[in-house]
């Protein structure tokens, strides 16, 4: 399948659905968490549950606990598995440019408007989108293949302001690892490096135990 066979609906529509999440029947999970931060290593618990809320247990330090249910929160709402129609049926979609790379270029209309990505080999390697006053930019250099679909492994994000183009906060860098627990993928570290600080956090997730649905 390439841009010249299908819309730029379509060829978007099978990158979105490639993606991994996990299914209507994911219990949820508990693990222990270690965090490297600025010198420090904090341990504690986590939870996510079925319906995807995260919840840190046994970390005292306000700001660790925040960065700690951050990670979890956003890793969690990337793996919920939404239909297409239901994320994009407002959204247009047109050809852009392709780069040197094959990157293709997916610009949006309608409801997105202001919105672009670009895909190569059926996954979306960058994204830049307006969310919450900000626009996002994440460009994806790497990704983990499962049989149910991709994650990325290495990538970066910057945010800028959308009147004014102006950087807000580090561009980082993130390196993601994931282990099966049952048949979910399950993050079990993820690195974030600040290059204009030159400075790292690192989330590590160990003993990963699947919940019984029943019961959360």
């Amino acid at each position: 399948m390439t841009a010249t066979q299908v819309s730029a609906r379509e060829l978007f529509r099978a990158a979105y659905e490639n993606r991994y999440t996990w299914d209507a029947d994911f219990p949820g999970y508990t693990a222990d968490i270690t965090y490297e931060h600025d010198g420090k290593v904090i341990h504690g618990r986590a939870k996510v549950g079925a319906d995807m809320k995260a919840e840190v247990l046994d970390v005292a330090d306000e700001a660790a606990q925040k960065a700690i249910h951050g990670q979890l929160w956003e890793t969690a709402i990337h793996r919920v598995r939404r239909d297409f129609e239901s994320v994009h049926g407002e959204n247009t979609f047109s050809y852009g440019e392709t780069d040197e790379t094959g990157a293709v270029e997916i610009i949006i209309g309608g409801k997105g408007e202001g919105d672009r990505y670009q895909l190569r080999n059926n996954e979306v390697c960058m994204v830049h989108r307006h969310i919450h006053g900000v626009v996002v930019t994440i460009y994806t250099h790497s990704s983990h293949q499962t049989p149910e679909g991709y994650l990325s492994h290495r990538y970066d994000s910057v945010y800028h302001d959308p009147k004014t183009g102006e950087q807000k906060g580090e561009k980082s860098d993130f390196e993601d690892s994931y282990t099966q627990v049952g048949k979910y993928q399950i993050l079990n570290q993820r690195i974030i490096h600040n290059p204009e600080s030159d400075r790292s956090d690192r989330f590590t997730f160990s003993n990963i135990q699947l919940l019984n649905k029943a019961t959360t």
